[in-house]
Parts: C-alpha cells; structure tokens; sequence
C-alpha cells in the first residue's frame, strides 16, 4: 500500500486510523514491525468467517507486512433486534463443520501465536494447541508456580470428564464481546479475524462472557437456533482458562488469581 493513496480523516488509537480509500471509508490497522504473517492471517481469518454467510464482517481492501486496510462499518448501537439476529446468525455459523479440529494455517489470538495444527479429536486439540503452549509460555516466565502447573496438567488430561463430545464448528476464536461490533445500523459484525479455526461452539460462547455479555435476547435467539445444552455456561470457566492465560502471558499477573479460580474448581 502506498502512502499517497489516501487521505487520513482521524486516528483512533491503538494503530488505528479512519482513511479516505478511493472515495469510501476505510479503517487502517498498522503496526510497525509486525509479526510476520500478522495481518496476513487476519484477511484469511475474515475471508473464512465471510465464506458462512452469517455474521458480516469487514471486507479486506489492502494489505501490506504492516498494516491492513478495511472496510469502515462505522459505529452504531444496536437494537434487542440486532442482538437477536447476531445470536441466530452466530448458530448459523456453527453450524459450519469440519472433519477436523483446527485448521491449514495458524493465527494470532491477540497477540499471541496460535497452532491450529488439524487434529480429530477435541480434547486432545484442546489441551495440545491450546493449554499446554500457553503453559509452557507462562512456565518459562516465572509466572505460575509449580502447584499451578500441576492443576493444568491434571486438566488436560481430564478434559472428556468435563467437556462432552462436541463438532469441529467454526469459531471467530477470539470472540470477546469488543469484537462483535454494532455497524453504524445497529448490524452486529465479527472484526479482528486471526484467530479464527474450527473449534468448539461451547468455548466460542464461553468467551463472548468472559469480559462482560451480549444481552439475554442474544443467547435466546443463539438458543432457538442450534439447541446447545445450557450446561455450557457451566464449563464455560474451563474453556476460558486458554483466554486467562493468553492474557497472563500478554498482561502479566494481574490475571493470576483468575487463572487459580478455574484450577480450584476443575483441577
């Protein structure tokens, strides 16, 4: 992308710039330095949650090693209506399945590498792909201590005592409620697409409560479509604790007292 190709209207912080792109509204990520593939895996991301049809996301206008450039949805509120479309919607998406865990390529979960190495069994995906890296991560930075690293073992090696068989279904992957986004009609969006890889349904949903939720219309419509089991909400502590330590790594201790919290009550 060329600098001259633009005209920046307003920076909105964190890397992110409001643009003019050849007569529309964009929104510029940039990062000096990126990782390498970064961005790349965020425009597959959003390529593969578009390819189902149901949630829409933003469509990719550039990308360059350090940036992507992307279609401006604006900024909206949106109605109980939104919210029980983006719940049909997100079943809709779930409803996408695949004959194994993961996915061809890798990603980023925030800023965090993230092997979507294909797996057939989900538990095992779970605790080799998801867990144990973030163990290790958190282990060789001091941050847990050895009793904590036992309690995670123990879980991982227990997940079918907790975790029914589920499908491979399509996941955002890192769906906190900051990254459905209300369009400037009100139409909820998935943004920040990197993550994304077949996974369980259960631990998407999981996510979308770990840092406040989307409204109880949302769950009900979500409900009425895909007839989860409202036990979820019960494990869902168990599938967050892969987002708790994402975030121990990223943030520091802070979120060490929420990482023991769920080893106390699975481990």
């Amino acid at each position: 992308m060329q600098a001259t190709t633009w005209a920046e209207l307003a920076g909105l912080g964190d890397g992110l710039h409001r643009l003019r792109w050849q007569g529309q509204p964009a929104i510029l990520k940039r990062r000096q330095q990126a990782p390498e593939d970064f961005f790349a895996a965020e425009r597959r991301g959003l390529a593969l949650l578009a390819s189902a049809q149901a949630l829409p996301t933003p469509t990719v206008l550039a990308l360059g090693a350090d940036a992507i450039l992307l279609q401006d949805l604006g900024r909206g509120r949106a109605t109980a209506g939104d919210w029980r479309t983006a719940g049909r919607r997100l079943a809709i998406q779930h409803r996408q399945h695949a004959d194994r865990f993961g996915w061809q390529f890798n990603g980023w979960c925030g800023d965090s590498p993230q092997s979507n190495q294909l797996d057939t069994d989900g538990h095992r995906f779970f605790a080799d792909q998801r867990l144990l890296p973030q163990l290790q991560r958190a282990t060789s930075a001091g941050r847990l201590q050895r009793g904590d690293v036992a309690a995670i073992e123990r879980i991982t090696s227990s997940l079918p005592q907790w975790i029914p068989l589920q499908p491979a279904s399509l996941l955002h992957g890192d769906l906190w409620l900051g990254n459905l986004h209300a369009s400037a009609n009100g139409e909820l969006a998935l943004i920040d697409g990197g993550a994304a890889h077949y996974g369980w349904a259960e631990a998407e949903l999981a996510m979308l409560c770990l840092f406040g939720e989307p409204p109880a219309d949302f769950f009900a419509s979500y409900q009425e479509q895909a007839g989860i089991d409202h036990r979820w909400r019960q494990r869902a502590p168990l599938y967050n604790l892969y987002h708790l330590l994402n975030h121990l790594n990223l943030f520091g201790v802070g979120y060490l007292r929420a990482v023991r919290e769920v080893l106390v009550r699975f481990a």
